[in-house]
């Protein structure tokens, strides 16, 4: 699934922005945990958000997708993750009209994982990424919604695949073409420059 299928964690699914970033630091500096490469620990100090900004958690409109089929998502490894659609949210940024499908993992993966068998999965790409975000994309993660018709989107709590932290050995989901904005969403975790030959050092966290 998401970074939320790497272990027991909780906070996947939060809509607390605050909490949710220090869970965020605090699994990084968990090494049993953590993304970040073993040469990099050293020099962690928290990752990069932009400010929390309101005009980026909006209302979006909730529909629920029929008859749908799992699929394979291609992952940055190049091996597949079977997903299937759960519906499409429909919302405005600066007035301009957005859609954003949602996933959630199959069954097998659930039932591995059954403390995350109440969430759904948004993969994304925007304008910002391979500037000020991970050009990979980022994820956010909501709770499956029971009858909803309308549901609070906020791209405060956009994250990072663990990909993003130079590692090798991950798995990350790649956000389906349907899944790219073509705007700009200045919310959420940014760019990490993770220590390697010929790479900067890590930007100062909260950096703009």
């Amino acid at each position: 699934m998401s970074a939320a299928m790497a272990g027991a964690q909780t906070f996947y699914g939060s809509t607390d922005t605050k909490a949710f970033r220090e869970f965020r630091d605090k699994e990084f500096r968990d090494k049993k945990k953590s993304a970040l490469k073993e040469e990099d620990f050293a020099g962690f100090t928290g990752l990069n958000y932009y400010p929390e900004d309101g005009n980026f958690k909006v209302k979006a409109k909730f529909t629920r997708t029929a008859d749908e089929k799992y699929f394979q998502m291609p992952t940055s490894s190049g091996m597949m993750k079977t997903y299937i659609k759960h519906g499409v949210l429909e919302f405005n940024i600066d007035g301009k009209a957005n859609t954003l499908a949602v996933y959630q993992a199959d069954q097998a993966t659930l039932e591995k994982y059954p403390e995350y068998a109440d969430l759904l999965f948004i993969p994304f790409k925007d304008v910002t990424n391979r500037t000020e975000t991970y050009g990979g994309g980022r994820y956010i993660d909501i709770k499956i919604l029971a009858g909803e018709k309308e549901v609070t989107l906020d791209f405060n709590l956009a994250y990072n695949p663990k990909c993003a932290y130079g590692g090798d050995k991950w798995s990350c989901p790649i956000p389906p073409r349907e899944n790219s904005l073509d705007i700009e969403i200045k919310a959420g975790e940014k760019r990490y420059a993770y220590t390697a030959s010929g790479a900067e050092k890590p930007e100062a966290p909260g950096k703009n």
